[in-house]
Formats: C-alpha cells, sequence, structure tokens
C-alpha cells in the first residue's frame, strides 16, 4: 500500500481543497439524518448538488457526455475525504447516482439516459431502489412484486406488489424496481427490472417510524401501475443480470459507519466515574474494549487504503469490499451499547442538549441495527466473502433451478 498522493493527486488535492474552502458551507443546515435530511434540509442539499454538478464535482468518474470531468476513481476517494471535512448538507442523492442511475446508463435507451442522466446530477430529481420484500429480505431473487403484460395489447407492463426499507422512498421522483415476470421460471431466472414514477397514483410511499426517531425507510406498495416497455431495463426475464450492477454499486456505496467510534468513548471514559469512582478509562475492562474497536478500525482503515491504492493504480476493488460494513457495522453496534452503560444516569437520556456527544453514542445504537441490514445483510456479505475472497465451498441452493411458483414460501 502507498499511503501517499502521487504529484498528479497531491495537485489535484489541492484544487479541491481551494475550491471547498471557497464554496462550501461552514455551517451545519439540519440535525444529523443518516438517511439523507428532510424536508427542511432538501433545499440545502439540492443547492450544494447543483454547485457541485456546475464545478465538475457531483459525479468525478462520469464521462464528459454525461455532466461528469471524465476523471478517475483515486479523484472521487479525495474529494469524497476533502468534503466530509466541511459541515455539508445531508446528502439524499447517494443511492441515486451511486446505484440507480449507473443502472440506468448502462441498460436504458438513449433517449431515457438523455432526460433522466443531468437532473439527476444537478440534483433536480432523486431516484430510490425498490428491491428488498417482506418475505425475501436480502434475497433480492425472492421478489414477488409481478409485473405482467397489460391485457389490451399496448406492450405495456402492470405492476402489483410491495416493496421494504426503501430509503428515501419518500423524497424521491423516480425509482428502479425489479419484479417478477415468469414464475414458471427458476428465482434468478424469471424477473425483470424498470424504472417507475414515484408520484404515479398506483404509488403508495408509506413512511416506517424508527425507533431513532427518522423515517428514513419506507414501505412502498404497487397498484395496478401502468409502465411502458420502454421503462424496462434489460432484457424480459434478465431482472437478475441487472440487479447485479445495482448491487455491485451498492456495496460499494453503504460502506463503514459514521456514529461516534473508539476515540470518542476513550473521551467519555476519560470523563465518567467508574464503579470504583476513578475515572472509567482505568477500567482494565474498558481499556480492553478500546483496544479491540482500535485494532478494528485500523483493520477496516488500511482496508480502506487498499481500495484506494487499487483505485489510484486503475484497478476494480474486489469483493472483500464486503468485509467493511460488516466490521464496522458490529463494532459500530457494540462501542454504542457499552458506551451507554457506561454513562449512567446518562445512558437514558437521549438529548442532545445533554447527552454526551450531543446524542451520538444513542443514535449509534438506535441506527446499528439498520446498518446491519442495509445493503446486505451480515450473513449475505459473510458468504460472499466466504466464497469469493476465502474460496470457500457455495451454500447448498436447493431452490437454484425450481420454478418460482413452485418454490416453497415457509407459510
Amino acid at each position: 500500500m502507498d499511503f501517499n498522493d502521487s504529484p498528479e493527486e497531491a495537485a489535484y488535492r489541492a484544487q479541491v481543497r481551494q475550491w471547498l474552502e471557497a464554496n462550501a458551507p461552514k455551517v451545519a443546515v439540519g440535525g444529523d439524518d443518516l438517511e439523507g435530511g428532510t424536508k427542511d434540509t432538501m433545499p440545502a442539499s439540492k443547492a450544494w448538488q447543483a454547485k457541485k454538478a456546475a464545478a465538475g464535482y457531483a459525479q468525478i468518474t462520469w464521462p464528459k457526455e454525461w455532466g461528469g470531468p471524465g476523471g478517475t476513481p483515486i479523484q472521487q476517494v479525495i474529494f469524497n475525504t476533502e468534503e466530509a471535512k466541511y459541515p455539508v448538507p445531508p446528502n439524499p442523492f447517494t443511492i441515486g447516482l451511486g446505484m440507480c442511475v449507473p443502472t440506468v446508463m448502462a441498460f436504458a435507451d438513449a433517449e431515457t439516459k438523455t432526460r433522466f442522466v443531468g437532473p439527476a446530477l444537478r440534483g433536480e430529481e432523486i431516484w430510490c431502489q425498490l428491491f428488498s420484500e417482506p418475505s425475501g429480505g436480502s434475497d433480492v431473487a425472492a421478489a414477488r412484486t409481478k409485473a405482467v403484460r397489460a391485457p389490451d395489447g399496448s406492450g405495456d407492463w402492470i405492476i402489483d406488489g410491495q416493496k421494504v426499507w426503501t430509503t428515501g422512498a419518500q423524497f424521491s421522483n423516480f425509482g428502479i424496481v425489479v419484479c417478477r415476470t415468469d414464475p414458471d421460471a427458476p428465482k434468478h431466472k424469471g424477473m425483470t427490472m424498470f424504472w417507475i414514477d414515484m408520484s404515479d397514483p398506483g404509488v403508495e410511499v408509506r413512511p416506517i417510524h424508527q425507533m431513532s426517531g427518522g423515517s428514513g425507510f419506507n414501505e412502498v406498495f404497487f397498484t395496478g401501475v401502468r409502465v411502458k416497455d420502454s421503462q424496462r431495463l434489460g432484457a424480459v426475464g434478465d431482472g437478475w443480470k441487472v440487479s447485479l450492477v445495482t448491487l455491485m454499486n451498492e456495496r460499494l456505496a453503504v460502506g463503514g459507519s459514521s456514529g461516534a467510534g473508539w476515540a470518542e468513548f476513550m473521551e467519555a471514559a476519560r470523563n465518567v466515574t467508574g464503579l470504583d469512582g476513578a475515572p472509567a478509562l482505568k477500567d482494565q475492562a474498558v481499556r480492553e474494549k478500546i483496544a479491540d474497536w482500535y485494532v478494528q478500525a485500523e483493520g477496516l482503515r488500511h482496508t480502506r487504503n487498499r481500495t484506494m491504492t487499487a483505485l489510484s493504480r486503475g484497478q476494480t476493488p474486489g469483493p472483500e469490499s464486503s468485509i467493511g460494513k460488516v466490521v464496522a457495522a458490529n463494532q459500530m453496534q457494540d462501542l454504542a451499547n457499552s458506551a451507554v452503560e457506561m454513562l449512567d444516569q446518562y445512558g437514558i437520556i437521549n438529548d442532545p442538549a445533554l447527552a454526551p456527544l450531543k446524542g451520538g453514542f444513542h443514535a449509534s445504537l438506535l441506527s446499528a441495527p439498520g446498518l446491519r441490514i442495509a445493503g446486505g445483510t451480515d450473513e449475505i456479505l459473510r458468504n460472499i466473502i466466504a466464497e469469493r475472497v476465502l474460496g470457500l465451498p457455495g451454500d447448498i441452493r436447493v431452490d437454484k433451478d425450481v420454478a418460482f411458483k413452485d418454490v416453497p414460501t415457509g407459510r
């Protein structure tokens, strides 16, 4: 691994720093919503996105024909690293620009791409990803939302069903949805993907009230939603192949946690009294926990550095990217739980004005379970690591060649 910028990278970093210093917000807007903000923060988020797009920093790796500068992945990493130093508004565009629009760019016709890529890049329109379902979870191929040909011979499709855990659906203008189009085919071969207009009267979005107090996730119901065949992404029955493009981007987009870490825990332990009246930081068990979290954090940092080195060399990071979220999400949950217990009476106060770190440990504790599901559950990612990184035998899949309509539902 090379931890130093090349001369070209150093020059680019200096350019980015200069632009951010002149243009980035100096005061935070809204709260610390991890799901992309609220209606109140949306104007600031859209304004910041438009400003980045105009300067060529919105999607640095996108080609010039689609509004990007045609930069390198390491330049995007550099910009993200420097941007994180400023109190920029929440980013509700990550899923659209990181997962949905690249899928549209890869599989839609020229007219569709021309219509959607620019507005999404400039923050004028927001996209969501409609994959997970109540009976399928992280098994995208278990989708039961169905799309059938309209009976009038128009070639249109009628979509009926339900999706769940859809981030940002309440703000989204459009979405990509994977549907079951052939129940007689095995589950990975009978799906097709479409893009849809979220304002269609047959689309109903119901925010899910989370224990953290936020409502970033949603249930989405489809009742007789009619879509043109031109809204199809990829061939009929190729929905799984198209989904893999989206999911590959998702593994990179949903990465490490953003909650309070070991350093914040150590500072809190220095100022909290332990069982013997001494600072909790002097407790051997507490020190062991901090040491474990520090080692994990360093491992994550160096894993990301390997990814950055690969990007700098023009290489594509492999499936080992799945390691980051598995470790980070579990560490976030363990650390936050230990912190809340250590804080004694302050552990029951979830109040930014009274709780240490403005309630950061509480926010982490309540968000961590969701992070262990979003972007693939721990179990899914461990399978990827086992099979594609370690080369272990794959799980036995008894439903691999069974028609989807014949797969037992367990109900």
